[in-house]
């Protein structure tokens, strides 16, 4: 049973020094499977035998796993509120075991041992706390077939030569971003297997089990399958890339749905690729109003047909970039190399400029959230 709790969510480029995990229990059989537990994650937790104890590292424990024995004590002690604080209960917690977690501030109470395996993902995403949470970058077309997918896909090749990148099918109805990327062949966890599970995501085994190459993971469909967005895994997925990877791309559907809405209020910013024609701005135009007031929006054009400045007014956002003609892209989707062949061509420079103004903490904040009402259909 889940717990109401106010999720905080920190900027992409908060860095925090990993720091052990605190048991809370009396408990010697409690604790020595805690041990257990955490000896199977790789970390070394602090113990407490005691509330007193407890108080001393609470603030600034990584992570904080209260023994139902020692719940209520604690509770009495009112220690200061703060995220990450979970009780665990031998066999079915009682309700007097759900108050005192309550009174705590918990996220949750779980019982042993079937929860094991969420107490070892949990662990082990302490080991790489220090790493900061990555840029979520969404990438839509401002009207069908502008490129938006294979945006994604190139950003997502270029950001995993500097660090570990993922690249998210939200599109159904695309291509999919393996193929794309010449992984559709290759082994490993899509939507299919994730819509099956529940619970807690752990960032590296996500992280491990997705099909990569060379630094770019994906999460895609399975080719021919139904494909369909389940709420739940959707936010356990973009949790878990965020957390296990420096750069998470979201190829995103044209279409507009609340589980559309919620990607897009989860991403640090929005790309909209717009055609530079009349048609092209005017469809990309209500792609931008469509998206106004849940994240940063900036337009990347492809093509020069246009004046940028014109364009910004028509659809009110900026324009960020515009995307260079690559010779053979197309060749080079098909021999499974994906969008970026060489690390020397233009559009892999492009793509490394993009991703460094992205993560340059005064570009995106200074990217407007909304715009002055207006008819966004309207194109210079």
């Amino acid at each position: 049973m889940t717990l109401d709790r106010t999720p905080t969510r920190a900027h992409p480029t908060d860095r925090r020094a990993p720091r052990p995990p605190l048991l809370v229990t009396a408990d010697p059989a409690l604790r020595e499977e805690l041990q257990r537990l955490a000896a199977a994650a790789g970390v070394t937790p602090q113990v407490a035998a005691d509330p007193l104890t407890a108080l001393r590292s609470w603030t600034r424990a990584a992570l904080v796993l209260v023994g139902g024995d020692l719940a209520a004590p604690l509770a009495d002690l009112a220690p200061e509120r703060r995220d990450g604080v979970h009780v665990l209960a031998w066999g079915t917690a009682d309700h007097e075991l759900f108050r005192a977690a309550v009174a705590l501030g918990a996220e949750d109470v779980s019982e042993l041992p079937r929860s094991e395996g969420w107490v070892v993902e949990a662990l082990t995403d302490i080991g790489e706390a220090g790493r900061p949470r990555g840029l979520v970058v969404g990438v839509v077309g401002g009207s069908g077939g502008a490129g938006a997918t294979t945006l994604a896909c190139a950003l997502g090749q270029v950001a995993g030569r500097t660090g570990d990148a993922v690249v998210v099918d939200c599109d159904p109805l695309g291509p999919g971003v393996d193929r794309v990327l010449g992984l559709d062949r290759t082994a490993g966890f899509r939507w299919d297997a994730l819509c099956q599970t529940t619970g807690r995501l752990s960032a590296r085994a996500l992280r491990e089990a997705l099909p990569r190459r060379r630094g770019v993971g994906v999460l895609s469909w399975y080719a021919g399958t139904p494909a369909s967005l389940q709420p739940f895994a959707v936010r356990e997925a973009l949790s878990a890339c965020r957390r296990g990877h420096d750069t998470v791309l979201v190829d995103l559907p044209r279409t507009d749905d609340p589980v559309v809405a919620e990607v897009v209020a989860r991403c640090d910013v929005v790309l909209v690729v717009a055609v530079p024609t009349v048609a092209g701005v005017a469809a990309a135009a209500r792609v931008c109003a469509r998206h106004r007031g849940r994240a940063p929006v900036t337009l990347v054009l492809h093509g020069r047909a246009v004046d940028p400045r014109e364009v910004a007014a028509s659809a009110g956002a900026p324009v960020l970039a515009v995307v260079p003609h690559q010779r053979g892209l197309g060749e080079a989707v098909d021999l499974g190399l994906g969008p970026v062949r060489s690390p020397r061509s233009p559009l892999s420079r492009w793509c490394a400029e993009l991703l460094e103004r992205l993560r340059d903490p005064a570009v995106v904040p200074a990217l407007p959230v909304s715009q002055p009402a207006g008819d966004p259909g309207r194109a210079a």
